[in-house]
C-alpha cells in the first residue's frame, strides 16, 4: 500500500474525530454564536422538544416574532464555552408532555455533540440539559394574554 503525500495535507471531515484547528498555514477561530445556534438547530430537531429556553427567552423570543422581518433566533435558550478545541454546551428545554424526559435528553445530547463535532472541528465535552417545562398537548402558551379571572366568591 503506498501513501500519497497529499493525503497528510488533506483536511477529513466527518466521524473521524474532532478536526486540527490549527496548522501551519493558519488558525481556525469557531465563535461562540456559531456553536450556540448550531446547538440550537439540532435541539429543535429532536421530537418530543416544545421550544427551547426558558420562560424569558422564550418570552423575549414571542416578542421579537410579532415583528415583521424579525428572524428566528436559533441560539435562544443555548449557552455555550468555546476554547481552542473543546466546547461545553447548556441547553434549556421546554418538553412536550409524555415524552420521556431522560430519553429526551439522551436524544438531544447524541445530536448536539455529532451536529457540533461534524460541523466545528470542535471536542464537545459535555452538553447540559435543563428541562424548564412540560407543555400539555393543546395548552396555549400566550404570556402577554392573561386568562379572564372569574371571581372566586359571589
Amino acid at each position: 500500500m503506498t501513501s500519497d503525500s497529499s493525503e497528510k495535507n488533506s483536511v477529513q471531515f466527518g466521524a473521524q474525530g474532532p478536526a486540527d484547528l490549527h496548522s501551519t498555514q493558519g488558525k481556525t477561530i469557531i465563535a461562540d454564536a456559531v456553536v450556540a445556534k448550531i446547538a440550537g438547530i439540532a435541539t429543535r430537531e429532536i421530537n418530543g422538544v416544545y421550544d427551547v429556553g426558558g420562560g424569558t427567552a422564550r418570552a423575549v423570543g414571542a416578542l421579537r416574532d410579532r415583528i415583521p422581518g424579525a428572524r428566528v433566533n436559533h441560539a435562544q435558550g443555548v449557552a455555550v464555552e468555546v476554547g481552542e478545541k473543546q466546547a461545553a454546551i447548556d441547553i434549556g428545554i421546554v418538553a412536550e408532555y409524555g415524552v420521556a424526559l431522560h430519553e429526551l435528553a439522551l436524544g438531544i445530547r447524541r445530536n448536539v455533540i455529532a451536529a457540533v463535532e461534524r460541523m466545528t472541528g470542535l471536542e464537545v465535552t459535555e452538553v447540559n440539559i435543563t428541562v424548564f417545562d412540560v407543555m400539555l398537548f393543546g395548552e396555549a402558551e400566550n404570556p402577554t394574554i392573561e386568562p379572564e379571572a372569574k371571581p372566586r366568591v359571589q
